[in-house]
């Protein structure tokens, strides 16, 4: 005798809580951001409590929040000792700067080849807010211009991937980078370095672009010295 076969049941997936992924996904870019521009500094313990008080959330998404950063590296746990701004050794983070290097050689390897001229016009315009900037001795207001120049640079090479890992990398290590830029004499050479990425596009030549903007973005000689000098008082701005 035949049996009646039943069809199998599908399994509905659960309901996602929409409005708690955006919560802790918000949370994870504000906390980003407050290291990125230094407000938490390497070195320093999280403190749980007084994020939920200060963003007036609950525990939840405060704490996938933080997970998150901590997958990112830009947090670590410490055993019985709780979360911390992530403090980068000095290899290390030569080493990233390298790979930085590497990263911004790319880019402006392929823009040299596939910049529009309107990509390529808006890199001028970026530069010339940064000639006028000059003057103003606002390291920090120069530094977010100087962000918005790399940001083109990267649209203007037309990839997906390596700007990915290209933005990646720069937010990692962008909490002492940008103390590179309060190096004496850094802001003027910036300048000039910009004027041979963009002259190396314009020219279409790729070779010279990636060398200009790998060269830009490196540390190298003295400079690496007083970037390194410079790096308690990056960790202990009081000192």
């Amino acid at each position: 005798m035949q049996t009646e076969q039943s069809e199998p049941t599908s399994t509905p997936f659960e309901p996602m809580d929409i409005a708690r992924e955006n919560r802790s996904d918000q949370l994870r870019d504000a906390l980003e951001e407050m290291i990125v521009s230094g407000l938490m500094r390497p070195g320093t313990r999280v403190d749980e409590q007084a994020l939920i008080q200060q963003f007036g959330v609950s525990r939840t998404p405060m704490r996938e929040a933080i997970k998150a950063l901590v997958a990112t590296g830009l947090l670590e746990v410490r055993q019985r000792q709780g979360v911390w701004v992530s403090v980068l050794s000095i290899p290390k983070l030569m080493e990233m700067f390298d790979t930085m290097a590497m990263f911004e050689g790319m880019c402006a390897r392929y823009a040299a080849r596939r910049a529009t001229p309107d990509e390529i016009a808006q890199l001028q315009d970026i530069q010339k807010r940064l000639e006028a900037e000059i003057g103003n001795a606002d390291p920090e207001r120069f530094y977010a211009i100087n962000a918005e120049f790399h940001d083109a640079l990267y649209h203007a090479s037309h990839t997906e991937f390596v700007v990915d890992q290209t933005r990646q990398l720069r937010r990692r290590v962008s909490m002492y980078r940008k103390h590179v830029t309060y190096l004496p004499g850094r802001m003027q050479a910036t300048l000039v370095e910009h004027a041979q990425i963009i002259a190396a596009i314009q020219a279409k030549d790729p070779k010279a672009a990636a060398a200009a903007a790998s060269d830009h973005v490196s540390l190298l000689g003295d400079d690496m010295i007083d970037f390194i000098a410079r790096l308690p008082r990056i960790m202990n701005p009081d000192q």
